[in-house]
């Protein structure tokens, strides 16, 4: 196949390039800052952006780093208390202009989700084209339509936590990490019923003891998380978030 510079139109396109050629020509690592993720370092692939502070990265990359933070990893602003990835949203206008930056970059991609679905013996998903829409439906959108970040949480879900793991006591392993460290919950919701959501999250055996602190204090299983929050104030505050402390410990002989 012959290459669209050398086309029919080759001696049009030569006069103006030539005309064209006092423009001046930045190297791309001038756009570096712009283009990459400061995650990965990489160039943007599936380009996110978070809605509060509008820096970029990788879909992936962000994704991955919310399991761990609720920050964003630039400017260490709270993206949201306990899902971080209500408040991400993706930005196709910056990766068509990386993909057109950077040659052959969209090409590499696709070959390599290519080869990660085939040597899994997957199906490879295709592309979605978006089906055109009549005027009418758009205007009807337009007109009905909400902000897309906007997620509605219902009222009772009032107490965010954060939960922390400080480790286990030895001869307990084989358990899970806590991947998902913010929680938000009723604040009729018990010291138990956090427990319990512990216990499925890292697959404890029914042997393991799950200790929950707040700050100096040992809760009991029948202390809500509301009573907890209001007699702990301000100390026991991270960034709006009730900060529960656990640790994993072996039943003592009685």
């Amino acid at each position: 196949m012959s290459s669209p510079a050398f086309g029919p139109n080759h001696d049009e396109s030569t006069n103006k390039s030539d005309s064209d050629s006092d423009e001046p020509k930045l190297p791309l690592n001038q756009f570096y800052p712009y283009i990459r993720c400061a995650l990965c370092c990489g160039f943007l692939i599936d380009a996110t952006t978070i809605t509060e502070c509008l820096h970029t990265f990788c879909k992936s990359c962000i994704v991955k780093h919310f399991f761990s933070s609720n920050r964003c990893p630039t400017c260490s602003i709270v993206v949201h208390q306990t899902q971080p990835l209500y408040n991400i949203r993706p930005d196709r206008q910056l990766q068509d202009i990386v993909y057109k930056m950077v040659p052959f970059l969209e090409e590499l991609e696709q070959e390599q989700m290519c080869n990660f679905y085939k040597e899994r013996g997957l199906p490879v998903p295709r592309p979605v084209v978006a089906s055109p829409q009549c005027p009418a439906v758009l205007k009807r959108q337009k007109k009905n339509s909400f902000p897309h970040s906007v997620f509605t949480i219902p009222p009772e879900l009032d107490v965010s936590l954060l939960l922390e793991f400080v480790g286990a006591e030895e001869g307990i392993s084989n358990y899970k990490a806590l991947e998902r460290r913010y929680v938000r919950v009723s604040g009729e919701a018990t010291i138990r019923h956090v427990e319990m959501f512990i216990r499925r999250k890292m697959e404890l055996s029914p042997m393991c003891q799950v200790d929950v602190v707040c700050g100096d204090h040992l809760l009991d299983h029948y202390q809500s998380l509301k009573d907890i929050q209001n007699s702990a104030g301000e100390d026991a505050l991270q960034d709006g978030l009730l900060v529960l402390h656990f640790g994993l410990v072996l039943p003592s002989e009685s």
